[in-house]
């Protein structure tokens, strides 16, 4: 078992790079750090504890040897694992000599790489693991290593190579484009193409030209024929997100493409095959339409071949700190051209939060944070609805004078203990405020 999470920071200027190694470390339950400059690397060293360092050799202003140099000197203690795209015998003697334990070559296998980072990092936080196969995994966009996740990622490696019909089925900000967008590229039809449609984006008497095509004079503006969303998804994937908004007759004309594998373009009497996987997606409850017949049954079992319910952020919560980190990254080299970090009670108060916005709800509000913040991300950042909401603990019931005092202590803490802003925000005064707290 592993005795803590391990803090790994990767520092390159290449951002593919920069992904492609958080994506595999992330994979094997490490945390991580980021940084595209040496600079940004020193200031994460001066305010984070760190188990190994990954850094590239060739990068602009400042180099990775200096990099190496600095850690050397300041962070003795500090492995240190090189990644380069331009190896050479000077370059790996240099670096060895400097005190790196491990050198790869890009490009460089996910197995080379977990080997050699097993190998750089300190006994004393290594991980003793008997197989592979119980670790969490990551694919595309998709971050998390909750059980919740894992098992969302378990279904798509099992659909990701056929084309059985696939319907994913969770609230809204969940990310269901996202696991749609992994299932095609993480499989063998990958090179073909993705197709998303917004059925409820687009206008009803609009939807089915979008769908199945039209030919030139079916209606008023038509002046040319026109492919539909099956036909360019040839070969592909299809995605048709808020599946559930499809008027009945689109539906129908739906359940007849799933069963026929061929569509008819509005003003065509012929039948074009295709060849497409069909993945759906909505947030509502299409067993509920069924029963009032907004929806239908037949079609419903149709697309639901496979599927894929997609969870709550609420049901995992342990995946906060890392999608945190994914969007401190990435709006900090955006709007700061830095890595931003985030104070310790800042993260707690995100991970008391219910999100009844999911994901989506998650990264505007770290958007926010990092534009409206100095060095760090703090609670003073953070959206007053967060700062001030007080959670009730599932199942258990707590006297009024109990949930005064806590929510007091939780106003204490979001304004750095001053009595004060705390007595003005709660609307009493500071005397009335020190005798609550006494009792």
């Amino acid at each position: 078992m592993r005795l803590r999470k391990e803090n790994i920071l990767i520092v390159d200027d290449d951002l593919h790079i920069l992904e492609l190694l958080q994506r595999h470390l992330h994979s094997w339950n490490y945390h991580t750090y980021r940084a595209v400059s040496v600079k940004e690397a020193v200031a994460i060293l001066k305010d984070t504890h760190v188990d190994l360092l990954i850094t590239d050799l060739k990068m602009p202003q400042i180099d990775g040897f200096e990099l190496i140099k600095f850690v050397t000197e300041h962070y003795p203690d500090l492995p240190k694992l090189v990644v380069t795209g331009f190896p050479s015998v000077q370059d790996s003697l240099k670096a060895i000599k400097s005190g790196v334990v491990e050198y790869l070559t890009k490009p460089f296998t996910k197995g080379e790489l977990q080997a050699a980072v097993a190998k750089a990092l300190p006994k004393s936080v290594k991980e003793v693991v008997k197989n592979d196969t119980a670790k969490p995994q990551e694919h595309g966009e998709i971050i998390g290593a909750s059980e919740k996740i894992e098992e969302v990622l378990q279904i798509i490696d099992r659909v990701k190579d056929n084309k059985a019909t696939i319907f994913i089925n969770g609230e809204s900000g969940t990310g269901k484009e996202l696991v749609a967008r992994a299932i095609h590229y993480e499989g063998k039809f990958s090179k073909a193409p993705f197709i998303p449609v917004n059925c409820g984006g687009i206008p009803e008497n609009l939807l089915e030209a979008e769908l199945f095509g039209y030919t030139k004079g079916a209606f008023t503006g038509a002046d040319k024929d026109r492919k539909g969303a099956f036909q360019a998804a040839q070969g592909g994937t299809i995605f048709l997100d808020e599946i559930g908004n499809a008027s009945l007759a689109v539906q129908a004309r739906l359940l007849r493409v799933l069963q026929e594998k061929e569509v008819v373009r509005v003003g065509a009497q012929k039948p074009e095959k295709i060849d497409v996987r069909v993945i759906a997606a909505t947030n509502n409850n299409l067993r509920e339409m069924i029963k009032k017949q907004t929806f239908r049954e037949d079609l419903y079992y149709r697309l639901s071949v496979v599927e894929i319910p997609l969870p709550a952020l609420r049901e995992r919560m342990s995946d906060i700190p890392l999608l945190v980190d994914k969007f401190l990254f990435k709006y900090g080299v955006e709007y700061k051209d830095r890595f931003i970090r985030i104070d310790p009670e800042a993260l707690e108060i995100l991970k008391r939060y219910t999100w009844p916005g999911n994901i989506r709800e998650l990264e505007n509000i770290i958007q926010r944070a990092v534009i409206m913040c100095d060095k760090a991300v703090g609670v003073k950042d953070l959206p007053d609805h967060l700062k001030y909401n007080l959670e009730m603990p599932e199942n258990k019931l707590v006297s009024l004078a109990e949930m005064e005092r806590d929510y007091i202590k939780k106003v204490l803490r979001s304004t750095g203990n001053n009595k004060t802003k705390a007595a003005e925000i709660l609307q009493i005064t500071r005397k009335t405020l020190r005798h609550k707290l006494d009792n």
